[in-house]
Formats: structure tokens, sequence, C-alpha cells
């Protein structure tokens, strides 16, 4: 799975996700990836900080800092901040709602997710909403093998 950050042609900013660099070229190129704010089908993809994969054990993604997060600060207790228009608030709402729905109706499984997910789809186990973690390799294996999942939204706050 790849994560792209999309811009539309009226300027509006978001992400997708897409099982490789050529799904998003043939969806785009079919006119399937619109901007959720306007709808627009004229999407490209936006400039985005690498993200280099770190050390750790459990593949584990690491964002390389913009120049705005390398740049010294005033003093340690200011933070980036940003005031939403009252779409973006209400989108933001939704997606925490999407999250809670899911995560309050489905099964936690957590690092078992993986193995979870192919179970229900070779008919192992009866077919459940679950939910869990899984890395990157996992979750490339699983898009190889025709298994659907989507990541679950993760909004800032949550990273606090």
């Amino acid at each position: 799975m790849i994560r792209y950050a999309l811009v539309c042609d009226q300027g509006h900013e978001f992400d997708s996700w897409f099982a490789d660099s050529n799904a998003y070229d043939k969806q785009a190129k079919r006119g399937l990836v619109n901007c959720p704010h306007c709808g627009s089908t004229k999407v490209d993809k936006a400039i985005m900080a690498p993200r280099l994969a770190g050390a750790r054990k459990n593949n584990a993604v690491v964002e390389a800092p913009t120049a705005e997060a390398a740049a010294p600060t005033a003093t340690p207790a200011t933070a980036p901040v940003a005031m939403m228009t009252p779409q973006e608030q209400e989108f933001r709402a939704k997606l925490k709602e999407l999250r809670d729905h899911l995560t309050q109706n489905a099964d936690d499984v957590g690092a078992k997710f993986p193995d979870e997910a192919r179970k229900m789809h070779y008919g192992e186990t009866e077919h459940r909403s679950i939910y869990g973690v899984a890395s990157l390799d996992d979750a490339k294996e699983l898009a190889e093998e025709g298994i659907a999942f989507h990541p679950l939204p993760i909004l800032p706050d949550e990273r606090n």
C-alpha cells in the first residue's frame, strides 16, 4: 500500500491510499480519483516529505522533518497550529465518527490482524468485522492476495 498526498485543480489537498503507484496512475487516468471536497477529478500528486524506513523491528515508518519542522522555534512551548474551515471541521468530525463506529462494532485482534484477515478470506473462519495492526510488509502481502482492507482514519490529535 502507498499513501499519496494529492491536490485537485481547485487547490484542495487530501491523502489517499493505493495498492501501488501503477494503481494510482490507472485510476487517475480513468477519472476514478476525485477530490472529497469538491468532487473534481483533475487530481495530481502533491509534493510530499520523504518517508524513510526506520531501524525498528516493527517496520515503522519515520517521516523526514520538513524545513519548517527543522527550523528552531522561539520557545519550546510553541507548536504549529492551523485554523479549519467549517467544512474541514465537519469532514474531521465525520472521520472521527467513522473510526468510532468501526472500532465499536468490530473485534480488536491487534497484531493478529493479518492472520485473522487471511482466515476469513480463505473461509477458515466465519467473516466478521475486525480491526488491528499490520506492518507495511503485511499490508502489501494482504493486498497482493486480494484481501480487502483499509486503514482506519487517524486524526492529528490522536498522535499527541
